[in-house]
């Protein structure tokens, strides 16, 4: 009996490689697809992607049997180019972000105010209303330039207020790397097919939102909140500062603003204030951010708010425009309450967001001359795109004569106060974004100290003396965020008792997933926003942001944010008094004092 011989499998050229191929070009793709995402590229994108890949697996699979390498080599060189096109071929288009939830608007009932008829939209599944994108002020735009803003034109019909108007001019940054960074700081990020686009930047930005319980509403306490980002930056639709929350929660109706930032907002010139009837430069964000205060005046009863009580509210530069306002003559009379969140200027010398008008002047004269513009005109008829590098020069309020007589310093010092109570602080990790590339060590720490404090150095440095390189990084965050964040608070609570003004200060600590008491962790909690099912927060996070909003909401009705049930939030006592936000919540004295009083002879206080 013959024996049949075993027919033996052909193996081809290079077929054994194909398992460490399957693995490379798969890790490859998903990256592909994992940049495309982060991009936010088009769905086009994706489709383009996946045909182009399957392309290439043909490719390579014939050229790999056919042993011939030339061929693998273009092929990876063809899927890779292919891919490079995909990416700038679906870029994601610019498009205004939608205010409302799902496909489509649910809208609310039509509403008439000084300009015309508004009607916006129903979210929280139907319990707010949300007013986006509604003028206030004409386009700053060619002629309005730099110049102070006014009225809006009426509009005919009604105005749909179903997306938010565009960012105010600033620089910004490609989708991928706004997504790395919200990955990398806040640890957080959530995959979604309906944000594939570019929100607009455009020097036509005054626009303000609102949100309202849904219904039929009245006199409920108004919050009107001025956003942060060093006056360069920023957009009143940011989900941490939404009014959705703490509008729901609280029962109040909660107002924010776009307003001109970087050199749009605060760049001043000589000529600019001749051409003023008001001789005013260099102030026209907080002219942007006065006259939303006044339409919130004229306007805000249509929407169930009483325009006798509105707190006005800021974090950060945000804040420090709070700051400002406070004692700025126009302002008088457009809030009763003011809440400010890490950031003041109240000291001698604001160490951030403001400068005096010699300064801010010299500062736009060098613009000028880096332009080769030798007037005003000439600067206007330049394109935005050209002028918005200079954000980094120009975002820096100043004492104009006309917003700001003098320092709001000086202001409070004679009694000038348009607040009647205040409620502010500071977050215990300030400093971390910061100093994130500029970490200190036993090397440098000391000649850090000795830039900033100069002859009164050696003072902080008996202070506050390191012996490890971890005590000298820890050491630096502190003296670092006590100057630049906390010490103004200091400054503003001490002007207050003299003033007689009930003041309130915070200080947040509370730790979690996402930015725990970094600079701004606490804005997620104060309007109510912590997503419900987000791991990055526990109950007693939720708990936290219940009981901050009640404190919120009883200081903007009544100036006072203590009630039967929580705990006694004390007068700060001339900053000597803080309550503390953490997994407890109670008064203690203030941790800085003896550095306080180095930078109070520093810097002159009286």
């Amino acid at each position: 009996m013959k024996m049949r011989k075993r027919k033996q499998n052909h193996i081809y050229p290079g077929e054994k490689n194909m398992i460490g191929f399957g693995i490379g070009a798969g890790l490859l793709f998903l990256l592909m697809l994992a940049v495309l995402e982060l991009n936010k590229n088009t769905i086009l994108g994706f489709i383009l992607l996946l045909a182009v890949t399957a392309g290439f697996v043909f490719l390579f699979v014939k050229f790999l049997r056919e042993g011939k390498w030339y061929g693998k080599v273009i092929a990876w060189l063809l899927w890779l180019g292919c891919f490079v096109a995909i990416l700038f071929l679906t870029w994601p288009p610019v498009k205004a972000v939608p205010a409302y939830e799902g496909l489509k608007p649910e809208y609310t009932e039509t509403i008439s105010v000084k300009d015309g008829k508004v009607r916006g939209v129903l979210i929280k599944n139907g319990k707010i209303e949300l007013y986006a994108g509604i003028p206030y002020a004409k386009p700053p735009v060619g002629e309005l330039r730099w110049k102070e803003p006014e009225d809006p034109d009426p509009w005919e019909g009604v105005l749909d207020a179903d997306h938010f108007g565009p960012m105010n001019m600033q620089p910004t940054n490609i989708p991928i790397y706004n997504n790395l960074r919200q990955i990398i700081g806040y640890h957080e990020y959530s995959i979604s097919l309906r944000d594939n686009y570019i929100p607009p930047v455009s020097e036509d930005g005054l626009y303000l939102n609102i949100w309202k319980p849904a219904g039929d509403v009245a006199n409920l306490p108004v919050l009107v909140y001025v956003h942060g980002g060093s006056l360069q930056t920023g957009q009143p639709w940011y989900g941490d500062y939404a009014g959705a929350g703490i509008a729901e929660e609280k029962q109040m109706v909660v107002v924010n603003m776009g307003y001109r930032l970087g050199v749009f907002g605060f760049f001043a010139d000589e000529e600019l204030a001749e051409e003023s009837e008001n001789h005013t430069t260099g102030n026209y964000g907080l002219l942007d951010q006065i006259k939303a205060l006044e339409w919130v005046r004229d306007n805000i009863a249509a929407f169930g708010g009483d325009p006798e009580n509105v707190t006005l509210s800021g974090e950060s530069a945000g804040a420090a425009s709070v700051s400002a306002l406070c004692t700025s003559p126009l302002a008088k009379g457009l809030f009763r309450r003011a809440i400010l969140e890490s950031s003041t200027v109240a000291s001698v010398k604001p160490p951030h967001s403001f400068r005096l008008l010699e300064d801010a002047l010299a500062s736009g004269k060098k613009l000028k001359d880096r332009y080769g513009a030798s007037n005003v005109k000439e600067l206007r008829q330049l394109d935005a795109k050209a002028l918005v590098g200079e954000a980094d020069t120009q975002h820096h309020m100043t004492v104009d004569g006309y917003v700001l007589t003098e320092t709001p310093y000086e202001s409070y010092q004679k009694g000038i106060f348009n607040g009647e109570a205040l409620l502010h602080g500071y977050n215990s990790d300030e400093s971390a974004p910061f100093i994130l590339f500029g970490r200190a060590n036993l090397k440098n720490y000391e000649s850090k100290v000795r830039a900033y404090f100069q002859e009164y150095a050696d003072d902080v440095l008996k202070l506050y003396h390191p012996k490890t390189d971890q005590e000298a990084d820890s050491m630096w965050a502190q003296i670092y965020s006590a100057v630049f964040f906390n010490y103004p608070h200091y400054c503003l609570s001490r002007l207050a008792e003299k003033n007689g003004i009930p003041s309130y200060e915070y200080y947040f600590s509370k730790q979690n997933g996402r930015l725990s008491a970094w600079h701004s962790g606490e804005m997620i909690y104060v309007y109510g926003n912590i997503p419900e099912k987000s791991p990055l927060f526990d109950q007693v996070d939720r708990e936290l942001s219940k009981m901050i909003m009640s404190y919120v909401y009883d200081f903007s009705v009544k100036g006072n944010p203590n009630r039967e049930g929580l705990p006694v939030w004390e007068d700060s006592n001339g900053g000597t008094r803080l309550l503390r936000f953490d997994e407890t919540v109670a008064m203690m004295e203030e941790q800085y004092l003896p550095l306080y009083a180095i930078m109070d002879r520093m810097e002159g206080w009286e």
